[in-house]
């Protein structure tokens, strides 16, 4: 197959909501009709002791919430699909930001009882910004829940998006018939019976027809036909320009834990969604469709397979195609490295690929060269933009737990932090680590990890800290910031990088401090040099 089909059959998107909206379990059941998986595990089902095919960290297990990116591809109808579930959980809300650098389109998942909530509101505008396409899938339609309706203009209130329904429901909760599906006029009924891998379909061409009050009764046809004219008047055609652009989001209706309404989402999104897209760095904006190679790192796991000390780097493929046992360039570190095994996913299952193109996502073992914004390419000098490191909200002392173990300790947090699990700041005065994180549910992971991957303990003690500030003076040798030094010395430490960093323990702090040295710039991220 050709170069540019290659491209074009890729489809790369990422699975955003809020915690236990069904985003783990949507990923499962779109694996399910890729032939992926044979029996998909729900998330909270405890009566399958199979857990979901993405969690594979024993903690995830344990909490039945996703904390780490995974990586699943399989191929439908001659496409390859390549999916990124990221965790809801807000305390790694990071980890997603991340990941969202690495998608061309996105699926939001609101669950019909609680609909928008606060994290999908974060992350929705994170792809706002950058114009991602959205597709959005109400999920969980075998409960109660709010009015379709109502939901959707909860969705263009909260969200500030514009949406066009493709699907419909047919009854809510206790009365959910099924589906109409909008895009293929054909009406999908719900058994209720998840045991069955897919339901059956029956094609429609016309509302009015009288077959229909034979299938879903009277006064639901009735109803179902009132508000297929409603949604006629009220909601704009679906254009899939507008949808490219990410200025209009087609909406699905569906149950992931039944199975229900997934295919008719999974067979529009291939149809519809964008193939790999360009990507801006700092030098151009790099097509997909250019011959040489350029891809960069968006997020680095430590340990996927606890028996061997390894670490993996997540790369994307901007352009042209990786293949095995060539040397590319790493631009940070100007030197030639070749990789002998890349590796494709299937959650945690990993085989290694010859070539990949635009779109794939390509993990590469990864013995400490990377760190997250790294760019590959085969020879140009240039990074890819937009791939920050966020002021942390919680500040902890890290204390060695056992002093047999301290060079345990330092590896194990010196790998973690390359992961972007969290950030670590070294005290100037003392040379104490503190470490600082988006949330408060990482240090539990930091701790679980450091024991049971790298047999090393610690113990954490409160450091009053309000934001890091990433500090940049006009002129490193002027009095004034040579001021700030002196007076501030109790509170600057340095980052992974070296990076000169300000620990202010209040808003207040940081306004005096801004207008007592205004030579002295601060800043509350870092984009990754």
């Amino acid at each position: 197959m050709s170069f540019l089909k290659e491209i074009q059959r890729r489809r790369t998107f990422g699975i955003i909501s809020h915690p236990d909206a069904g985003k783990t379990t949507l990923t499962e059941k779109l694996l399910l009709f890729g032939g992926a998986i044979q029996e998909a595990g729900a998330v909270k089902n405890n009566k399958i002791k199979k857990g979901a095919t993405s969690d594979f960290m024993e903690i995830e297990r344990q909490r039945g919430i996703s904390v780490s990116t995974s990586v699943l591809a399989f191929n439908y109808k001659d496409k390859k699909i390549n999916i990124l579930d990221t965790p809801g959980h807000k305390d790694f809300a990071e980890d997603t930001f991340r990941t969202l650098t690495a998608v061309d389109s996105v699926i939001v998942v609101i669950d019909v009882a609680k609909g928008v909530e606060e994290q999908t509101e974060k992350l929705v505008s994170v792809c706002r910004m950058r114009n991602i396409p959205m597709i959005v899938f109400i999920n969980k339609l075998d409960r109660e829940g709010k009015d379709a309706f109502d939901l959707m203009d909860e969705v263009e209130q909260k969200l500030g998006l514009k949406v066009t329904p493709l699907s419909f429901p047919i009854g809510m909760g206790y009365d959910f018939q099924g589906i109409y599906n909008l895009w293929e006029k054909n009406i999908n009924l719900f058994s209720g019976d998840s045991r069955k891998n897919i339901e059956e379909t029956i094609a429609f061409d016309d509302v009015q027809s009288p077959e229909l009050e034979k299938i879903i009764g009277q006064k639901p046809a009735d109803k179902l036909r009132e508000e297929l004219e409603l949604i006629d008047e009220v909601y704009p055609k679906f254009d899939q320009n507008e949808y490219l652009a990410g200025h209009l989001q087609p909406v699905f209706f569906g149950s992931a834990l039944n199975n229900f309404g997934v295919r008719e989402l999974l067979d529009c999104f291939i149809e519809i969604a964008p193939e790999p897209r360009e990507k801006d760095s700092d030098t151009r904006t790099v097509k997909p469709d250019e011959t040489k190679m350029s891809g960069f790192v968006f997020k680095i796991h430590a340990n996927m397979d606890p028996k061997h000390r390894d670490r993996l780097a997540f790369v994307k493929i901007v352009s042209g195609t990786f293949e095995r046992n060539k040397p590319y360039l790493h631009v940070r570190q100007g030197k030639n490295l070749k990789f002998s095994s890349p590796n494709a996913f299937f959650a945690e299952k990993k085989e290694i690929v010859d070539i990949s193109y635009p779109g794939d996502i390509v993990g590469l073992h990864d013995t400490g060269n990377f760190k997250i914004g790294d760019t590959l390419t085969e020879g140009e000098q240039m990074n890819f933009k937009g791939i920050p490191s966020f002021s942390p909200e919680h500040f902890r002392y890290i204390n060695n737990a056992d002093p047999m173990k301290a060079k345990q300790l330092d590896k194990g947090i010196d790998q973690l932090m390359d992961e972007g699990v969290a950030q670590l700041f070294t005290l100037e005065m003392n040379n104490r680590k503190v470490i600082g994180t988006v949330g408060a549910l990482q240090y539990e992971v930091i701790q679980y990890r450091l024991e049971h991957e790298y047999g090393a303990k610690c113990t954490y003690e409160n450091f009053p800290v309000h934001k890091a500030c990433w500090v940049k003076p006009d002129d490193p040798k002027n009095e004034e910031f040579k001021e700030f030094k002196r007076i501030k010395q109790k509170f600057l430490a340095t980052d992974k990088y070296g990076q000169l960093v300000f620990l202010a323990d209040s808003d207040f702090t940081i306004q005096m401090t801004q207008s007592k040295y205004p030579s002295v710039k601060l800043f509350f991220t870092s984009e990754f040099d």
